[in-house]
């Protein structure tokens, strides 16, 4: 299981997700789970660069602190409309970083707000695609959190009985 964390700032996961747990209900779930021995995992998702970036090293210490056992990433995009909706909030809630925000955004992208192309979509391209990986695998050292998690097995898995799942085909 994974829990996604965007922010350790209240105030901004409250102007960003305004319907969504704050941080530290979700870094409590995480040390319940642990201390339950289910596994447990911490995404940093999304990063959104220019603005929550920075706080990889942050997130992925408090998580490990938690019990998180990995961790994981995923960069901003904004499919369809979504985009304009952002841009709508970064003006309003932090105008001073809008600019730099989405054109980092845009970076990733190939000059685009959205890469739909797999393998690319969600860690992006170019200098801040690799700068934010360099400090995620960094900061994933220092937490002592690597960054992929438990190997699944499908050897408990048993076909159902009957035709239920065939097509008849």
């Amino acid at each position: 299981m994974n829990f996604s964390i965007t922010s350790l700032d209240g105030d901004l996961v409250r102007r960003l997700e305004p319907r969504s747990s704050m941080p530290a209900p979700w870094l409590d779930a995480i040390a319940a789970l642990a201390k339950a021995r289910i596994p447990v995992g911490v995404l940093v998702a999304p990063v959104i660069p220019g603005l929550t970036d920075h706080e990889i090293p942050a997130i992925l210490k408090a998580a490990s602190d938690a019990g998180a056992q990995w961790a994981g990433k995923v960069v901003l995009r904004f499919p369809h409309a979504v985009g304009s909706l952002f841009s709508a909030w970064l003006n309003h809630h932090v105008p001073e970083k809008s600019d730099r925000v989405l054109n980092r955004i845009r970076a990733l992208h190939g000059g685009r707000l959205d890469d739909a192309r797999f393998g690319t979509r969600m860690r992006g391209q170019g200098l801040f695609a690799e700068q934010i990986l360099r400090l995620f695998r960094v900061s994933c050292r220092r937490a002592g959190l690597p960054s992929d998690g438990p190997e699944l097995s499908a050897v408990a898995f048993r076909r159902p009985a009957g035709t239920q799942l065939e097509l008849g085909v």
